[in-house]
């Protein structure tokens, strides 16, 4: 598949273009910053919330599927939230639809759920329960894409990705762990699911302790092999573990993540 990547420069995308590239993919990035070193393919510095920009690069180029991981990766007032998941999303499906790209990849998050409390498994049916505005902009992101799925026919998958690092180092990440190379296999998953339509997947690795049921993933090819339990000796104790374990959101359900949803001019 030739794929487009958003966010090809961030800890995600990284990992993600290199290892869509080693299985055979032709990977072009897209990021706000110049291509990094490392990357051999075609690249794009290019802000994918103006549709405009965006729209020229679907203009010079034919993709397969799009892959979108570009967004700000953490809690901003509400307004620069919905501009970080919802518009470029937005750009993206308007583009896709105009060149009849029929595969969206999302970078969402398990912080659309995070004001679950922490119990059993939490499935795909689980309601939304954002944590923060960040949450809420990854729920919107993905109405959006449910739209797009219904009224064009677009297949679009909504990875709700936990916590993507080279290795656990929280007794919360020996649940929520996604391992870089589980990442690379949920991502190819989720572009060549035969016709999924709208769906979404817990992006974990196989934890022995996960938080997130990984039936739907599974569903759509997406079998992971990593299991945080590997560096369970590692793993100190801290004091706020007890705390971390409360909602499955962990600290972005703290006190400390609460603002307004509009800054106001003092």
């Amino acid at each position: 598949m030739k794929v487009l990547v958003t966010g090809a420069a961030g800890s995600i995308g990284r990992v993600v273009t290199v290892g869509l590239a080693d299985r055979g993919h032709t990977v072009v990035g897209l990021d706000r910053v110049p291509q990094p070193d490392g990357h051999d393919g075609h690249w794009y510095s290019v802000d994918c919330g103006d549709p405009d920009a965006v729209a020229a690069v679907f203009d010079e180029e034919s993709f397969d599927g799009v892959v979108h991981l570009a967004s700000y990766p953490g809690e901003l007032n509400l307004p620069d939230s919905l501009a970080s998941h919802v518009v470029t999303t937005a750009a993206l499906l308007d583009a896709m639809v105009e060149h009849g790209v029929g595969r969206l990849v999302f970078a969402s998050s398990n912080h659309a759920v995070g004001r679950t409390p922490r119990a059993d498994l939490v499935d795909v049916g689980t309601r939304p329960r954002p944590d923060t505005f960040y949450g809420v902009s990854k729920v919107a992101a993905e109405a959006l894409m449910s739209l797009y799925a219904d009224r064009y026919g677009i297949d679009a998958v909504a990875c709700r990705i936990g916590s993507f690092l080279e290795r656990p180092t929280t007794v919360r990440h020996l649940g929520t762990w996604l391992s870089h190379d589980d990442a690379v296999r949920m991502v190819e998953a989720a572009l060549t699911a035969p016709a999924p339509g709208f769906a979404v997947l817990y992006g974990i690795s196989a934890n022995t302790r996960g938080w997130w049921d990984l039936e739907p993933g599974r569903a759509l090819g997406y079998e992971p092999l990593d299991d945080a339990e590997e560096f369970a000796g590692s793993v100190a104790p801290r004091a706020e573990d007890e705390a971390e374990a409360a909602y499955v959101g962990g600290d972005y359900t703290f006190a400390s993540m609460e603002r307004p949803a509009l800054d106001r001019s003092s």
